[in-house]
């Protein structure tokens, strides 16, 4: 039954079908509800290739009797699948029966069983069952209930469509019910008869009733807008009345109306003015529809709209945006990503100053996923600015205020914001510079903290910035040197405010710089109230054990002191400056080594910080020419990390440049290929809607074609050749389904009789149905399908058995194992560092593979282990996209890192690490990677894919 047409489907609860006996008793001796639960079990074995021929008589004869509306429409379902012919072809005797009893339900006095007979009378395909009874179905369509008529109408659609003779007149016979029909439902079906069968009839009563067409129902329009997209896929006289017609519906009060008209005009005419009143179909069905599936849908064809026609419905962003109210974030992004690709010169002020008020909104009010639609806010504001150079001025120093936001990736956005802004507006760079300064003590970030620092360092270049500068740190680093001042609060701990008031007033000691002036700032007593003083944020970060800030703390103090010793001939200021640099660097390592830091310092950032401190220590200050090595140190700290972040942000340019000019990119067409026929159709009507699939079916574009070796490569053993049936199988991947196609040689001198092939699964594997029984002659052979349904990436095994029976005893061999390769279900994908970062942070299950091989990049080289050659390898053994670009991963070093990530069909994310080293001494490549992902299967399945793919490796070498 495999092969056999099949309309309805009944679930199967998977238990061990009874034996033909016990289902002959149910029905024969049952009641009605007995009856029911015997009748699924025949029509379930049935379905799975057992036909039960036996039991069609007691089906007849005990069931159909019965008045049970239950049982009546499980006879439709089985009257549908059960076997109808004699082996012979012809048709069985008791077939006789069922046609009388069909009939005697189309008479029947219920409305609702004859409706239910006609509808089940649709899926017969036998026309010596059908032609009995097509004088009742004519005779259905005069019936007083719109419940009979309706379906009879699509009864008669049914056989005219299969059966063309047995009806020929049915076209004259619906044109005439059309006329006369009153209800929508039945002229809607009729009219889908028309539409389908006899067109020109069809067009002939669409402009027969082409006024009245804006008020008729939702179903009636819905089948006009149909016949249209039809009619005009050739040349047709009606098209600009078609055209009008279209334009109309775009005001229909229903949705589906709406959006089919907006698709059907975009196909009918490539007009600015119509394309842009599609577009506005769109963006109204979006803002007004409530399912967020549908806006979704709506705003991808709008995406693809933009896409074809640029520019034209750029005037649209405003009233896209109106889209931003709706609650769910898919739609958000969705909707900012069309509307930031509509952005003009002429509209970006209106864009931006929405996007600034949807912005204050998410200060305002506390919502679900408030933070993440804040952060989409921030970087569409960014692309904004950073694409329209006349709104930067005014949105930069909006979006600081949101540096202190507790957010902490929308505080990073915005400093990434600022800092990019900085570099490619010079002449914003001192308002910049001075409001993020007023911002250093809102900040509470220390990834922000470094990007404000970075940006301090590099772009404060007069001596007032830098003196300002300077004040500013002061203020958020506090009294120094930080353990002296911590050890004081420790001790006074216990004391009264009485006692912290005096301290204030007069106990702390003078002190004396290095330069010989004394310290009375007033930003180092601080308003320190014993341990639970609300400490200043820089401050608070590097007790906290963030000295990695730190180290950028003192490569900015360098760099500040460096351009001061540039700018200015004060050669007191310039000393005075260096030796309060040096004292808060010395700080930061003394303090990261008492008890008072919650981690002790790490050696890499005590050991920067130590190289700052040599630094200011070796500076010449007297304003001798400069000696080889200080013009390295400002070639260094001055002019390399700028040069390089610039050369970072051209990088980035080009590359948004290359994917732009990629995507906008159209295929060349020779000088001789060859022209279609569709080519010279007006405008491209129908635009592939309709015709593409039965273009692509016709021309086999659809199939994807697979070479010999491909084949072969995935054809599995399962029996050996000495076994009495040798199997093999071909294993082909489609989709979410794994189709076995299984050749069956008989190789004894034997028939055998009943031949099943019985499978089983391991893992997230599902036999969709079990394999009917065949017959093999001696010698023969046959060729068995099995469809497998797979839920997930887990790595699954098949296995099974086959069973015959000869003479009277039963046989069995057992069948290979059949292992699913995971890696036709990953696929290579990409996505930020930020996304990256926050997934690897999410997921829990977490597989580490350790590396020890040695790979080169050139075969027949010598043997010298090449990092690159091996993250190739893997990327290549799993499936997985790098994400670490090739600029940081160039160059020759014996270290590499590198992120990957894919993608599974089943929407399941892999994150994998790799961490490796070239070792000198024995010539090989160590390291792991580490292999995240949200469930555990395929964390466990690319670690295996990973190891085995090792083991390869040093197999081939």
């Amino acid at each position: 039954m495999a092969d056999a047409l099949s309309f309805t489907f009944v679930a199967d609860d998977g238990s061990e079908t009874p034996s033909t006996q016990d289902l002959r008793n149910g029905l024969q001796k049952g009641s009605d509800e007995v009856k029911i639960e015997t009748l699924k079990k025949i029509i379930n074995a049935t379905l799975n290739g057992n036909p039960q021929a036996t039991l069609l008589m007691p089906v007849i004869q005990y069931c159909m009797p019965s008045k049970d509306k239950r049982l009546k429409k499980l006879l439709h379902f089985y009257w549908e699948v059960c076997p109808k012919y004699e082996e012979n072809g012809k048709l069985k005797q008791e077939m006789i029966l069922v046609v009388n009893a069909i009939r005697n339900d189309l008479q029947h006095p219920n409305e609702y069983i004859r409706g239910a007979t006609l509808r089940s009378l649709q899926k017969l395909k036998e026309p010596e069952l059908i032609e009995p009874l097509i004088p009742i179905c004519r005779s259905c369509l005069e019936h007083r209930h719109s419940y009979v008529r309706k379906n009879a109408v699509f009864t008669i659609y049914s056989i005219y469509k299969e059966f063309e003779s047995l009806i020929p007149d049915a076209p004259e016979l619906i044109q005439t019910f059309l006329a006369a029909e009153s209800d929508m439902t039945c002229k809607r079906n009729a009219f889908v008869f028309l539409a389908n069968c006899a067109m020109p009839r069809a067009v002939e009563y669409l402009l027969s009733v082409y006024d009245q067409i804006p008020s008729l129902d939702e179903l009636m329009q819905l089948a006009f807008i149909e016949l249209i997209r039809k009619d005009c896929m050739g040349e047709t006289p009606n098209r600009p009345k078609y055209i009008r017609c279209v334009f109309e519906l775009l005001n229909a009060p229903s949705h589906s109306v709406k959006y089919e008209a907006a698709t059907t005009l975009t196909t009918l005419t490539q007009n600015p003015a119509a394309i842009k009143a599609a577009a506005s179909g769109f963006v109204d069905l979006v803002a007004k529809e409530s399912d967020n599936n549908v806006k979704l849908i709506v705003l991808d064809r709008l995406e693809a709209l933009r896409a074809k026609h640029e520019h034209v419905i750029d005037p649209l962003v405003m009233d896209l945006l109106r889209v931003l109210s709706s609650p769910d974030m898919e739609v958000r992004r969705k909707c900012l990503s069309i509307a930031l690709a509509m952005v003009t010169s002429r509209n970006v002020e209106d864009v931006v100053g929405t996007l600034k008020k949807q912005l204050i909104k998410t200060l305002e009010a506390d919502y679900d996923k408030n933070l993440e639609y804040r952060q989409l806010l921030i970087q569409s504001i960014h692309i904004c600015a950073i694409k329209f150079s006349e709104v930067a001025a005014s949105v930069v120093h909006a979006l600081m205020e949101f540096l202190g936001d507790s957010n902490n990736p929308s505080a990073v956005d915005v400093i990434a914001f600022v800092r990019e802004v900085v570099e490619k507006f010079p002449n914003l760079r001192a308002s910049i510079t001075e409001k993020l300064l007023q911002t250093f003590g809102d900040i509470k970030s220390g990834k922000v903290f470094r990007g404000a620092l970075w940006i301090t360092g590099e772009y404060c270049a007069e001596a007032a910035d830098i003196q300002a500068a300077m004040q500013a740190l002061r203020k958020v680093i506090g009294e120094i040197p930080i353990l002296a001042a911590e050890q004081r609060l420790a001790d006074d701990g216990g004391a009264g405010e009485e006692a912290t008031d005096e301290k204030k007033s007069g106990s702390s000691h003078p002190r004396v710089l290095a330069d010989g002036t004394y310290a009375t700032e007033s930003a180092y007593t601080s308003k320190a109230d014993a341990k639970n003083a609300s400490k200043p944020p820089l401050r608070a970060l590097i007790l906290g054990g963030d000295f990695y800030t730190g180290s950028v703390v003192a490569s900015t103090l360098v760099k500040l002191v460096l351009r001061l010793s540039q700018v200015s001939n004060d050669t007191k200021a310039v000393n005075a400056l260096r030796a309060e640099a040096m004292l808060i660097m010395t700080s930061i390592i003394r303090v990261g080594q008492s008890k008072f830091a919650a981690v002790p310092i790490d050696e890499d950032s005590q050991e920067r910080i130590m190289n700052c401190i040599t630094t200011m220590a070796n500076l010449d200050t007297s304003g001798h020419t400069k000696v080889h090595e200080e013009e390295a140190v400002d070639e260094i700290f001055l002019k390399d990390t700028k040069a390089a972040y610039a050369k970072m942000v051209a990088t980035e340019e080009k590359k948004a440049a290359e994917k732009k000019e990629k995507e906008n990119k159209t295929s060349a067409v020779q000088v001789d290929d060859l022209l279609t026929f569709r080519q010279f159709s007006k405008k491209n009507a129908a635009d592939g809607i309709d015709y593409e699939q039965d273009v692509t079916r016709a021309t086999g574009s659809n199939e994807v074609q697979e070479d010999l070796v491909s084949n072969l490569s995935r054809v599995v053993q399962l029996t050996g050749f000495s076994d009495p049936v040798y199997a093999e199988a071909y294993v082909k991947i489609h989709g979410f389904d794994i189709l076995l196609d299984v050749l069956v040689v008989n190789q004894t001198a034997n028939t055998l009789q009943n031949l099943c092939l019985e499978f089983a699964t391991l893992g997230d594997l599902k036999l969709v149905e079990r394999p009917a029984t065949h017959t093999l002659a001696p010698h023969s052979f046959h060729s068995i399908k099995a469809t497998i349904k797979v839920s997930s990436t887990e790595t699954g095994v098949i296995f099974g058995n086959i069973i015959w029976e000869q003479g009277t005893s039963e046989t069995c061999v057992v069948l290979s194992d059949i292992h699913i390769d995971i890696m036709d279900y990953i696929k290579p994908s990409y996505c930020t560092e930020s996304q990256f970062r926050s997934m690897w942070t999410e997921f829990e299950w977490e597989n580490r593979v350790n590396v020890n091989t040695a790979i080169t990049s050139v075969p027949d080289s010598t043997p010298t282990p090449d990092l690159r050659a091996y993250l190739k390898h893997i990327m290549k053994s799993t499936n997985m996209a790098c994400l670490t670009p090739e600029a940081a991963l160039s160059g020759d070093c014996d270290f590499l890192s590198a992120n990957m990530y894919a993608r599974s069909l089943f929407g399941e994310d892999a994150l994998a690490n790799l961490s490796i080293e070239k070792m000198e001494d024995t010539g090989t490549i160590q390291g792991h990677v580490r292999i995240r992902s949200k469930t555990q299967g395929i964390a466990l399945s690319l670690g295996d894919k990973i190891t085995l793919a090792q083991k390869e490796l040093a197999v081939a070498e």
